[in-house]
């Protein structure tokens, strides 16, 4: 077999599996389309991000390899953990072991709203869904299930607005985005944003929501960022780094 066609197999696999879409009619509520979307919460699966969203992951990453464009890969928001899962994956299916995956998170829900600071964000009521409280232990139980953490694998605990202004990383590839309110879209823009390198790829998973498209579209505004940003489901955007 050529070992682009096993690197491609176990990579398409790998997306399965975090997505559950192999065992997807014994999951309660749960239907192709919608984990495809990534409309769900799911009850089992690693990832609640949906199919396109994780193609489009896989996308970028083949693209920054292609390219050369330097850095290591970041997502702020990980809930199980299931997307920096399947970077890692990535990197170790290319051989790649000169960057790093940042899996960037409270690992205790999100910040209840900061109204002084973000008037945008009142009425969020994300810090009371259980549901999106998932552990450290338990994300790195769930890397240590794929065979994938290792020391390529470097955890951000707390809030972003504490740990990603003194993050030891110098330059990002991509960065996934997905922190649901204006304040830690804010956070991880503003203090990741200047670390990505031209050719790099901001992803922003949650821009259907309304605090988030916000802080999105200020942040572009206040820096003059200009690149179109490319819808990838009902829910995800992104764009292309073309200049510093």
């Amino acid at each position: 077999m050529p070992r682009d066609t096993a690197k491609e197999l176990y990579l398409e696999l790998l997306k399965k599996t975090i997505l559950f879409e192999i065992w997807l009619e014994h999951e309660p509520g749960a239907t192709v389309e919608k984990r495809r979307q990534g409309l769900d919460w799911p009850m089992i699966a690693h990832s609640m991000i949906g199919r396109l969203r994780m193609d489009s992951l896989h996308r970028h990453m083949d693209s920054v390899l292609a390219d050369n464009v330097e850095g290591d890969f970041i997502e702020t928001g990980v809930w199980r953990g299931g997307a920096c899962i399947f970077m890692r994956g990535f990197l170790k299916a290319n051989g790649v072991k000169d960057r790093r995956v940042w899996v960037a998170d409270s690992f205790e829900g999100l910040p209840a709203p900061d109204e002084a600071r973000y008037p945008v964000d009142k009425g969020a009521i994300f810090h009371e869904q259980e549901f999106l409280k998932v552990s450290l232990s338990e994300v790195i139980k769930n890397f240590q299930r794929y065979d994938l953490l290792d020391d390529q694998v470097r955890f951000l605990k707390g809030w972003f607005e504490d740990t990603l202004p003194t993050a030891p990383i110098e330059k990002i590839a991509i960065a996934r985005l997905d922190g649901d309110m204006y304040s830690s879209t804010m956070d991880s823009l503003t203090n990741l944003y200047p670390k990505v390198s031209v050719g790099g790829y901001v992803i922003i998973d949650d821009y259907s929501i309304g605090y988030c498209s916000a802080a999105v579209h200020d942040y572009r505004k206040a820096h003059n960022i200009e690149e179109p940003l490319i819808p990838i489901d009902t829910t995800g955007v992104y764009w292309r780094k073309t200049k510093p």
